[in-house]
This record gives C-alpha cells, structure tokens and sequence, in this order.
C-alpha cells in the first residue's frame, strides 16, 4: 500500500512539476539527424524518437495530460452518476423506474464501441474534449452503485429517526444518507482512475485521443509504432508509466475497499 501511494505521488508530482523539471522541451525538434532515435544516453536518459525529441520530457508532460484528463473524466463521471444514482435511489417510484431505464440503456452499449463511434464522427478532439467524453461515457455503472448505497442508507434506523422527528427530506439526505455513500464513491473514483488511464492511452495510441505534438502516453506509443523493435526505449518508458500508474491505482483502490466492507461488517 505505502509503495503504491508512494508511486502515484511521484507521478503526481511529476504531472504538476513537469514544466520546472523536464529537461527539454517536449515539442522541441532539432534538425540534427545524427539526434534521431538515439537509444537512451547520459544526455538523453530516454532516448529520442523519430523527430529527435527527448522522449524523458515527453513522458513527464505525458503524465500532466494523461493523469489530467483521467482526473477530469473520473470527477465528471462521478458527480453525473451520484446524482442520477442518488435522485433514483432516494425518490423511488417511477423516477427509480425511468433512470435506471436509462443507465441499461447506456450499459447495454459496449464503452470502447460507443467512444470509437463518437471521435470517429466528431474528428479529433482537445484534451478537455476527451475528458468529457470520457465522463459523459462512464456514469452509468457509479450510478447503480449509489442508487443501491442510497436506498440501503435511507432504511437505516437513524435516517427514519430524524424523518420521524420532522426534519426536511434535503435535510435528511443531506446530512445521514449522503455521506453514508461518499466511502463508496472514494473506492468507485480510485478504481474508475484505473480504467480511464489505459482507455485514453488506448485512444491516443490509435490517433484518436490526444493529437501530435501534445505528448500523452499513449501518443508517446503511437510514435514508435510503426517500427516498435528498433525505437523500443520510445514504447517502453510510457508504456511502464501506464503500468505502474495503473497498478498502484488499483492497489490504492482494493485496499480502500477491504477497509471499507471490514468496517461495514463491524458496524452491521
């Protein structure tokens, strides 16, 4: 666990402090031809890729847009699904019935398909753009998590305790039955990071995510595809960032939600 967090702390780090502690700069492109795909050196702890860029620098800018636009999607993905899941667990009735209509209807179409069909026909988008898309596209399952947290809560001996006393229905969610459901969406969030992270590499990495010369993780990939042996430090090093990066997240994420269903059986 303190491995994991250490790691994702230091690709953090790394996001925020990219423009202070790159070395280069990652869209620079020299002419020499002699600095074109060079295997890692001294003066280029990452090698080159084909346009003699510093592919170090490229991957510490690849974690600011990479991580930013995952951050992005999951935080909108969340609070869209909170509010469907909570609104749909907490009213009942036909507005439980017509939401979770509509969250099968956004399940029942695989994500990969659904966001290759939808850049495919917009063209390419900003990394703010891919970030929407990416939330806008991934709210329905947080949604039937918290309509199933919030009915639970909402049952719960001290939530009809302050409804029989009289207090507002805002109030009552507000203050016992919302927060009751936010340990839930913590572990949702830090596992969803997970998913998205790959999934916008995997766009890029198709041409379809982050466009040239932005450097994202998957774009820094997406150089080297065409001859992946010869150039393999260009695949390598990005390639572990997302690795890593994907496994302390979901390291992060399993442990927070071992805590949390030992504390639930404790409290039940």
């Amino acid at each position: 666990m303190k491995l994991a967090i250490g790691t994702l702390a230091l690709f953090v780090f790394v996001a925020f402090a990219a423009p202070k502690i790159a070395p280069y700069d990652p869209r620079a492109t020299p002419q020499s031809e002699t600095q074109k795909n060079m295997p890692p050196t001294a003066a280029h702890p990452f090698g080159t890729d084909q346009y003699s860029r510093d592919v170090l620098s490229r991957v510490m800018w690849g974690a600011r847009v990479s991580l930013g636009v995952a951050a992005a999607a999951v935080l909108l993905a969340l609070t869209l699904g909170a509010a469907v899941g909570a609104l749909a667990g907490y009213r009942g009735g036909v507005t439980d019935v017509i939401l979770m209509r509509l969250v099968d209807a956004f399940l029942s179409v695989p994500r990969v398909l659904l966001l290759l069909v939808i850049v495919a026909s917009t063209g390419s988008l900003s990394p703010a753009g891919i970030a929407l898309l990416l939330g806008f596209t991934g709210w329905a399952g947080t949604s039937r998590l918290v309509r199933g947290e919030v009915r639970r809560m909402k049952e719960r001996d001290f939530v009809m305790a302050s409804r029989a006393m009289g207090s507002p229905e805002w109030r009552v969610f507000v203050t016992h039955v919302f927060p009751g459901v936010m340990p839930q969406l913590l572990v949702t969030g830090t596992l969803a990071l997970a998913t998205v992270i790959p999934l916008e590499a995997g766009l890029s990495f198709l041409g379809l995510g982050i466009q040239p010369p932005t450097a994202s993780w998957g774009g820094i990939i997406n150089d080297a595809a065409s001859h992946p042996g010869d150039t393999w430090w260009v695949v390598l090093f990005p390639g572990l960032a997302i690795v890593c990066t994907v496994l302390s997240v979901n390291t992060i994420g399993e442990r927070l939600r071992e805590k949390l269903d030992l504390r639930e059986r404790f409290v039940q």
